[in-house]
């Protein structure tokens, strides 16, 4: 059954006011920033985001006054520095952040889709991450002052026999499961049910697509179900847990996408002299979403000989694989 549809209804449908939607889960590659850019036309309110590393995209949904709550590790220009819009948000409006670290997102993500209430970890105790944070609590180890492998946790003698062990730690952290009404990724390739083909850096998209109660996949382009077949440890991502599939060439601009461009370097650079003030970035968000229909007119706005540029020099292709008996 086709799950395809455009952006415009892919938003439309799946994503509504007071949603938590989770973003840039590949870290700094395969950003949907063609998503994100409809949820700003969309004038959706309201939203709860969380990603690791959103980069700009996060940036450009709060200069435009779609979020609410930001749970993130970190929101900014990863190549500039600061983020505007984020620094405005938070220390003159007040927007509430819940600070997290790359790992644990990961945990709170991998707790939602094991369907766990937290998950329990050694990381950031003793940090102020966890200060204020609802997403975290201290409790006791349930194995505290037990015995365990010292080392690289395999049981070892030294010269005389006598096992090597230290004391269990007496103190975890938890950190609380997070199930985002909406994930939406990028990668380079799907079929028309959602079976999705994605190399390069993962980051926590997996933990995110299975964490979401809905799952929008935006792909370079749509194949043949039997191109998606022919490779299936790339599959990485199952129809059975996509709602709805959307081709959008160019939709991580200005990040890159492994095979098909790099990123934009120049963009970056330029996003980040342009939105030093409101007024700025009211004007780049009306010429760069606002201002144009579609991503079809985003890149026709971007030009061919800059697409053209960033586009892949250097191919690295596979070594062809055998799955036959």
């Amino acid at each position: 059954m086709s799950k395809v549809c455009n952006m415009r209804e892919a938003i439309a449908e799946l994503v509504s006011d007071g949603s938590s939607v989770a973003l840039g889960l590949q870290m700094e590659q395969m950003i949907p920033f063609a998503a994100g850019h409809e949820i700003i036309r969309q004038k959706k309110r309201g939203l709860r985001l969380i990603g690791p590393i959103s980069d700009i995209l996060f940036d450009q949904m709060i200069g435009a006054g779609c979020m609410e709550q930001v749970i993130a590790a970190w929101v900014g220009n990863v190549m500039m520095g600061s983020a505007y819009n984020f620094r405005r948000a938070v220390e003159q409006d007040g927007m509430k952040v819940f600070n997290m670290t790359n790992f644990t997102i990961a945990l709170a993500l991998q707790a939602g889709a094991m369907g766990v209430p937290f998950l329990p970890t050694n990381t950031a105790l003793g940090s102020d991450v966890t200060r204020g944070n609802e997403f975290f609590a201290e409790i006791d180890s349930p194995f505290a002052g037990e015995q365990k492998p010292s080392g690289d946790g395999r049981p070892w003698s030294n010269p005389r026999g006598a096992r090597q062990t230290e004391p269990i730690t007496e103190k975890l952290l938890t950190v609380r499961a997070l199930n985002p009404d909406v994930t939406i990724v990028h990668v380079q390739r799907a079929d028309r049910e959602g079976n999705a083909h994605c190399w390069g850096s993962f980051g926590v998209m997996l933990e995110g697509v299975r964490a979401a109660k809905r799952v929008i996949v935006v792909a370079e382009e749509i194949v043949e179900p039997e191109v998606i077949a022919s490779d299936p440890n790339r599959t990485v991502v199952p129809g059975f847990l996509v709602n709805a599939v959307v081709e959008c060439r160019y939709g991580a601009h200005p990040s890159p996408v492994q095979g098909y461009y790099k990123r934009d370097d120049a963009f970056f650079r330029q996003y980040h002299e342009q939105t030093k003030t409101k007024n700025d970035s009211d004007a780049w968000l009306e010429r760069w979403v606002y201002g144009v229909a579609d991503r079809a007119a985003y890149v026709n706005q971007l030009g061919a000989c800059r697409c053209e540029g960033l586009a892949v020099k250097q191919h690295a292709y596979a070594a062809q694989t055998d799955f036959g008996y």
